[in-house]
């Protein structure tokens, strides 16, 4: 089964090794080192939110609980196959109760969620605050003609098989936006488009999720769905593969423990965006040692 996934990876999926993407016999010589220790695995995609997530875990997991991490960046349907073939120990990007039911569909019997990481996450489309909301306020504006020719028939999106995506398909057929295309691009390519149309003033629209950097850095909207096509609040849980936990309890347990505060993993976004993930990962623990002290040990804070 490992090898089948990893087949799958090299098919236009990059595996990146911890923090410094090692090589295969860098990472068997580190495995060496670590006593032949496996790591465990990870799989993540590159979305703002959860890149901080997961790598704020791998810090703690390898630092404080002296377990080797390989982190496996994949597409998301690949990582719920990956957890249910047990080729992937666990994720940090369940989106629930929408967002991701397709996937837990096909494959909730065989995996096992561990604990709800944040709340108040939602999926949805976007506009910058200069597109006038007396014309666009609503998804069904966007059926307007003179709307679709100023936003040029397009929806910028993400990648092809994210849960928004699949949402934001839906969204095209329910309010009749025939004439538009979602584009596909990576998630960093969507924020690089709405960079350079805000520069310029120019109508956009995007596919756009919270929490997530670009609305401290741009003052945007959402677009009203009253259609509920994508979804409402949603709940991002971390899954693992079956036995994990009896395999790996301490880890299990610190991820059972670990929950941010919308407002804190938004602030790490926001810094690993002008800086780099390591050092807003480094400020946050600085700045939260209780916290993440319970999390590593579950052990209260004294009063």
């Amino acid at each position: 089964m490992r090898r089948t996934f990893l087949k799958m990876m090299a098919l236009g999926v990059a595996a990146v090794i911890g923090s410094t993407a090692l090589s295969s016999a860098s990472l068997a010589a580190a495995n060496t080192a670590e006593g032949d220790r496996k790591p465990v695995r990870i799989g993540w995609t590159a979305w703002s939110d959860a890149e901080a997530v997961t790598r704020l875990a791998q810090r703690l997991i390898q630092e404080r609980l002296d377990q080797p991490v390989e982190l496996v960046l994949a597409d998301i349907g690949l990582q719920y196959q990956g957890l249910a073939k047990g080729d992937l120990d666990f994720m940090m990007m369940s989106w629930l109760p929408t967002t991701h039911a397709s996937y837990l569909d096909k494959v909730g019997k065989d995996i096992v969620p561990l604990g709800m990481l944040y709340t108040r996450a939602r999926l949805g489309w976007a506009v910058p605050d200069y597109v006038p909301e007396d014309q666009v306020k609503t998804i069904a504006d966007l059926a307007k003609p003179e709307i679709r020719e100023k936003l040029k028939g397009k929806i910028q999106g993400i990648d092809p098989g994210s849960g928004l995506m699949q949402a934001s398909e839906k969204a095209l057929k329910d309010y009749g936006l025939d004439g538009y295309e979602l584009v596909s691009a990576s998630g960093a390519a969507m924020t690089a488009a709405l960079g350079r149309a805000d520069r310029r003033e120019d109508w956009i629209a995007v596919t756009a999720w919270s929490p997530h950097w670009m609305f401290a850095k741009w003052k945007l909207r959402y677009l009203e769905d009253p259609k509920g096509s994508l979804g409402g609040l949603e709940r991002v849980h971390v899954m693992a593969r079956k036995n994990f936990y009896q395999e790996h309890p301490k880890v299990a347990e610190f991820l059972t423990r670990m929950y941010l505060p919308l407002d804190d993993l938004e602030k790490i976004m926001l810094e690993a965006d002008a800086t780099s993930y390591d050092k807003a990962i480094d400020t946050y623990i600085a700045n939260n040692k209780q916290r993440v002290d319970y999390w590593v040990t579950g052990e209260m804070p004294a009063s």
